[in-house]
Parts: structure tokens; sequence; C-alpha cells
């Protein structure tokens, strides 16, 4: 990890902080000895993943951390967040298409206003980089694969539109102000400390716990269905070298994904072998039901943008990252 860091100590900006990716990126930094400040109102993140990281790293590097609670909503809390950075890796969204299905007034509020109260905040800091988790949602109803950065459709969720519009806004502040803001458009990102509850709920872990639970697993549509999952250390990877990156990748996105697409058939059956390894069996066939409103069919990335501007290489397939999450979630669920 130290290699894909290309600066000394500095001090970094997570919002999102509590939530999956941002505690993910979080261990990960502390672990390089970096300082940082992390803002989440915890909306969508937990205390629990807070107290987790600090049980991963050392007393002296959790001393590092300074964590703020608020929400990007407010200008306010966003300028103060931050003063005095270096780098923002902007994590803090309403994630989900359905969510943004039942609740369109609230995705916008977070992932568009919260997103444009952070942009103004980072230009007044004059921070050296703002890195932004952008959505492969973006690329909508264009039927090409693999997904290739400059080739979008239409969107199909208010999701996807906050998304898009948040690339937008990204490259308008670097063409007026000089500010360099760098979109990835993750992919299906899974791994530890993802939720694995409520009506949002991941397809991975809620697979997963479902098997963990003897539960049912329900699968939309045919099975069909496939996407690229990326194992959130390729994520993480992305994130680090975004950041520091140079000035030719100012005011860009990138993929952040594998360049494989997995079916949700054969996805049932590597996280149930995935299970199998870790002493969990599941007897149970998946049920079939109707295609879920606002989703993609396929979803597959090239990533060789980002490989050549930023010198990302992923380090982990579906079944690598499988491998190292589903211990994880047998021990957070209490499976055998």
């Amino acid at each position: 990890m130290k290699a894909q860091l290309r600066s000394e100590p500095k001090t970094w900006l997570i919002t999102g902080c509590a939530g999956f990716i941002g505690s993910n990126l979080l261990e990960a930094l502390l672990k390089l000895d970096q300082t940082v400040v992390g803002l989440d109102n915890f909306s969508t993140g937990y205390q629990h993943n807070l107290d987790e990281v600090a049980g991963l790293v050392t007393p002296e590097q959790w001393a590092r951390f300074n964590f703020i609670e608020g929400d990007i909503r407010d200008l306010e809390t966003c300028q103060k967040a931050c003063d005095g950075t270096d780098y923002v890796l902007h994590q803090a969204a309403l994630g989900s298409v359905p969510r943004s299905l039942a609740d369109p007034i609230a995705s916008n509020q977070s992932n568009i206003d919260g997103f444009l109260n952070m942009l103004v905040a980072a230009r007044d800091a004059n921070v050296a980089s703002f890195t932004y988790a952008a959505s492969s949602s973006t690329y909508g109803d264009h039927p090409a694969l693999p997904k290739v950065e400059d080739r979008i459709g239409m969107p199909l969720s208010p999701y996807a539109v906050t998304k898009y519009v948040n690339e937008l806004y990204a490259h308008v502040f670097a063409l007026n102000y000089g500010f360099r803001a760098i979109g990835l458009r993750y992919f299906n990102c899974f791994g530890p400390r993802q939720n694995r509850n409520g009506p949002y709920a991941a397809v991975i872990p809620n697979w997963i716990a479902a098997m963990i639970q003897d539960e049912r697993v329900y699968i939309n549509g045919d099975g069909e269905t496939s996407r690229d999952f990326t194992f959130i250390k390729n994520a993480v990877q992305g994130n680090l070298l975004a950041a520091t990156a140079d000035d030719a990748a100012k005011a860009d996105v990138y993929n952040m994904a594998v360049g494989d697409r997995t079916t949700l058939n054969d996805l049932f059956v590597c996280i149930r072998d995935a299970l199998s390894e870790c002493g969990t069996t599941y007897d149970f066939e998946p049920v079939h039901r109707e295609f879920r409103t606002g989703d993609v069919r396929h979803s597959l990335a090239n990533v060789s943008k980002a490989a050549g501007a930023l010198g990302y290489e992923p380090t982990h397939t579906l079944r690598q990252g499988l491998k190292e999450a589903t211990p994880w979630f047998v021990n957070a669920l209490g499976g055998s």
C-alpha cells in the first residue's frame, strides 16, 4: 500500500468516513501514518465502523484521526472540515437506485446540494485535489460493453442523475477555477463493513447474510444480469492514486472496477463456494422474481484509462475479494 501513496504524510479529509468505503479509506490512510479528518452524519454510516478501524490501527495512528459529526448539506460544516486539508476524498452520498426512486428529493439534497457545498469549501480551502465517488450508473442506457468513460447514455434513475451532475460540476470547477477534481466511477464495490441490513443493502452482503442465516436468496430477473463486482481494496488503491496524481489527471473521470463481469446466477455460486470454505453450507436454490426498476442489464468496465493515467492495477478479482471478505461477514453475523 505504501507504494500507492505518492506523497509525504499529509492531511486528508474523508466525507462519509463512517460508511463502507469511507471507513476502509480511513483504515488504509491511518496505517500509512497520515493525518485524517473524518466527516459523517451517520445517516448511512455507523459508529461501529469507526470503532472497528480503531481496533485495527495503533493508538498512535488513531490519534491522527479527528472526527467531525456533521452534514455536507451545511456549507459551514464543509468549510470547517476542509480547513487545513491537503486532499479531499468525498464519499458522502445517499446511495442506492431504489432509495432514489423512493425519495428523489433526499438524494438530490445530499448528492447534488451537498456535493456543491463540498466543492465550494474545498476550492476555498485551496486543497491539492478533490477525489469524489462517481458511479457506473452514469452510463445509463448506453448498450456498449465494456463501458468507456467518454460514452454514456441517458440515466435510468434519480441516483444516476445526481452522480452525473457531480461530474458536470467538477468539470465546471476545473474549467473556471483551475480546481483538480477527479471522479471515480465505482462499479459494484463490496467488502468488509458493507451494510448487510435494510431494504437498500447491496447484493453481495445481502446474499451472504441470507445464506448464513439460512434464508432464501432472491434474484431479480432471470439471473443473467451481469456486473463488474469490485473489491474494496481496488477502490482504496484508486482513491489514493487519484488524489496524488499529477496535473495530467485534472478534472477527469475514471472507471474503478476489475474489467470482468459476473452474472447474478454465477455470483450465487461464487458466494456459496466462499461460504463453504468458511465452513458454512447453504442447500437452497435461489428464487427468481421480477426485474428491479431502474437497473441496467449489464455492466463491464474498461479500466485502461485509469491504468494509464493513474497507474491503477486491480489486485483482487471477484473470487479473491470474496475469499477475503466472507470471513468478515461470517464473524459479523455469527455464522459458523
